[in-house]
């Protein structure tokens, strides 16, 4: 289980390699930023600020929120639901950092000038370590609460912080849609890990059936 963020990691720089080395690919990364980056200020990027910058709170707050829940009702479930909730997304937060470092890929708004910044992003661009964490937290809670009322919402905020990336100047859309994969990935795991890890010794030895 241990080598699948490694796994993950070679299949997400592979996929920049192959951007990379396709300048028909490159540009069509680059095409569709332009469309969506506006070089005006326009009353839309107020509230995709506001939505980007959301994404450090909800990703700490929905699990604090949980657990709370949990302690309130001394409930242990909602606990380990909130722990893995925000396991995933310190793990997905950990395999993006070192996909940046490796990749070392420029923002877009320093490779090509008329790609305007209009929010914060400094470290490489490869992955987005917002949208990496928004589907981390979202496809988290959905394996967590598999209803559709939650699945929707908290995948529209997700998708809707992918996209403010783009349109913000900081990331082009092969960023996001590699964050999309290492966050939901990560979240995959970490419920797959705590199945694993809680699955009674009965369950191990036998598939037991109803009659």
């Amino acid at each position: 289980m241990n080598i699948f963020p490694e796994k993950l990691v070679k299949c997400i720089v592979a996929l920049f390699l192959l951007i990379s080395v396709s300048s028909n690919a490159q540009n069509i990364d680059i095409r569709i930023l332009r469309s969506l980056n506006s070089p005006d200020n326009l009353p839309s990027d107020g509230f995709f600020k506001f939505v980007s910058n959301s994404d450090a709170y909800v990703v700490v707050g929905i699990p604090a929120v949980i657990a709370v829940a949990g302690l309130i009702k001394k409930n242990d479930q909602p606990l380990r639901k909130a722990y893995v909730s925000f396991a995933a997304v310190v793990i997905s937060s950990g395999v993006t950092q070192v996909l940046k470092y490796t990749v070392n890929r420029d923002r877009p708004f320093v490779t090509y000038p008329d790609i305007v910044k209009k929010s914060t992003g400094g470290s490489p661009s490869f992955p987005s370590g917002h949208t990496s964490s928004a589907f981390a937290l979202a496809t988290s809670v959905t394996l967590s609460y598999p209803k559709w009322y939650i699945a929707a919402p908290f995948y529209a905020w997700a998708g809707t912080v992918a996209y403010s990336r783009m349109d913000l100047g900081v990331h082009y859309p092969s960023d996001v849609f590699a964050g999309a994969l290492v966050g939901a990935g990560s979240a995959w795991l970490t419920h797959f890990i705590n199945k694993k890890l809680t699955k009674k010794p009965w369950q191990k030895s036998c598939d037991c059936q109803k009659y």
